[in-house]
């Protein structure tokens, strides 16, 4: 049971267009680091080709919603607790016992944290996602 509860088998789950949408009208993102080309929200975008952790998100305004899993959300949620000058908004699973919630974001003074209420339904999914989720946002100096 509670490997079904605690894990998916997927890692990508694709951002809904409504939310997105309600976070852009806020911050006027230019920048999706985590993208495919079918789903990119942003008119710059990159893709796993491209490599995302390894380009500048500094001084811009970013949405991320990074690959989820064990390995790799750490990775993307220290670049964008790393990027300088811009604004990071990252939709993560809200999974408050990870290293990299504690190491990157809880107590940070440059992270707002924002907990979606209920669960949401990723693009192409036909029921709500399987975990919590939260909005994280890091800005800069």
């Amino acid at each position: 049971m509670n490997k079904v509860v605690w894990s998916s088998n997927k890692s990508e789950w694709e951002t809904p267009w409504d939310f997105y949408m309600m976070l852009d009208d806020e911050f006027h993102f230019e920048l999706d680091p985590a993208a495919a080309d079918g789903n990119a929200k942003c008119d710059v975008y990159y893709t796993k080709t491209q490599d995302g952790l390894k380009m500048s998100w500094d001084g811009l305004r970013v949405f991320c919603n990074p690959p989820y899993g064990r390995s790799v959300t750490g990775k993307w949620v220290r670049k964008g607790a790393e990027a300088r000058g811009g604004v990071v908004v990252m939709l993560l699973p809200a999974r408050t016992d990870n290293e990299w919630f504690h190491g990157y974001i809880y107590k940070n003074p440059r992270a707002e944290i924002r907990f979606v209420k209920g669960r949401l339904k990723f693009s192409g999914s036909e029921t709500g996602a399987p975990f919590p989720s939260m909005v994280v946002i890091f800005r800069g100096e």
